[in-house]
């Protein structure tokens, strides 16, 4: 979606006329999304930190597995990952889908954009002993714009393009499950005879965590087409389960149709990086163990020195002094 091709025209002109360069990560816009940053002033760089956050949950991830969500600085950030159909296709466009949502969202909150506030939906009686209050963040807001300006630039019908608006949503769906209400008491003392309570987004840890289990779950679909005159346009395109004995996928999801590759070895053509230089854990039988993590082909092991400031003291007032403390580290590199 808005990971794709980076274009030297990306340049927009605010309404105070000052010109912004977008952030490499953005890629390239679509004419739709260009006018949803012009009508939303102060969007753009919300935007562009939830694809940084999105980039780095991706990273924190999978940095045990075979595919570490590798990106680079040239025009396509991800690489050619997102042009394929497997599961790590659909984490990364469920991820920066996410993103997008969550700081877009949060930053209605925060006041840094023109178009919209908190959300105030959530206004008197809540409970026996609290009530609605505060300022909710404005989950709304950022799922309706997420869908608007992520999914603008899928084009066609085909099984590719139903995959990747589905994990889209599914990605904006994880930050709406998880938000949580968030309250502060009131009292004489102390006491918390009542509380003002607000809706919360959940720390994009969280998503992550959840988006990574739907990875781990993640189903293998088909292009289903019902074939009928009658149907609506969405009834009639949609994405069926590869295997019939399974049941549809949810709207919470997330689904692919091909197989992943091994990524072991460096393709030019599949866009794999390898593991080849990766360091691994000699000791654990898990994925991030050397047997696994190196395919089979061995590791060396080394030695380096690392000094790190240690025993550090805080001296009233205001002053922190430090010892400087040298260890020894014992690295294994796959080969």
């Amino acid at each position: 979606g808005i990971i794709n091709v980076a274009s030297s025209t990306n340049l927009l002109t605010d309404s105070k006329n000052v010109q912004l360069v977008l952030d490499p990560s953005l890629q390239l816009l679509s004419r739709k999304q260009r006018k949803l940053i012009r009508q939303n002033p102060g969007i753009l760089h919300s935007v562009s930190a939830g694809l940084q956050t999105a980039i780095k949950e991706c990273k924190w991830q999978f940095r045990n597995r075979r595919w570490n969500c590798p990106t680079s600085q040239g025009p396509n950030i991800f690489g050619k990952i997102v042009n394929r159909g497997c599961r790590e296709t659909a984490f990364i466009f469920a991820i920066t889908s996410a993103g997008v949502t969550h700081s877009v969202a949060r930053s209605c909150s925060e006041g840094s954009i023109e178009s919209c506030t908190c959300d105030y939906r959530r206004r008197g009686p809540g409970g026996p002993d609290w009530h609605w209050g505060g300022c909710s963040d404005n989950i709304d807001f950022g799922r309706l714009f997420g869908r608007e300006f992520v999914d603008s630039s899928e084009k066609g019908r085909d099984l590719r393009f139903l995959m990747n608006l589905h994990n889209n949503e599914a990605g904006r769906m994880t930050v709406f499950s998880e938000m949580r209400q968030e309250c502060k008491c009131h009292g004489m003392s102390g006491s918390c005879t009542v509380r003002t309570c607000w809706m919360r987004l959940p720390t994009f840890r969280a998503v992550g965590d959840v988006l990574k289990d739907r990875f781990d779950g993640a189903s293998r679909v088909i292009y289903g087409n019902k074939g009928s005159n009658r149907a609506s346009r969405v009834e009639l395109h949609h994405l069926e389960p590869e295997n019939p004995a399974h049941k549809p996928p949810s709207p919470h999801d997330l689904v692919y149709f091909e197989k992943s590759p091994n990524f072991c070895t460096y393709s030019g053509k599949m866009g794999t990086a390898g593991t080849a230089g990766r360091f691994c854990n000699s000791s654990s039988p898990g994925l991030d163990g050397c047997e696994l993590l190196c395919c089979g082909r061995g590791y060396r092991t080394r030695t380096q020195r690392v000094t790190e400031r240690c025993n550090c003291t805080f001296h009233w007032c205001c002053h922190v002094s430090c010892l400087n403390c040298t260890n020894t580290q014992v690295l294994h590199e796959c080969l």
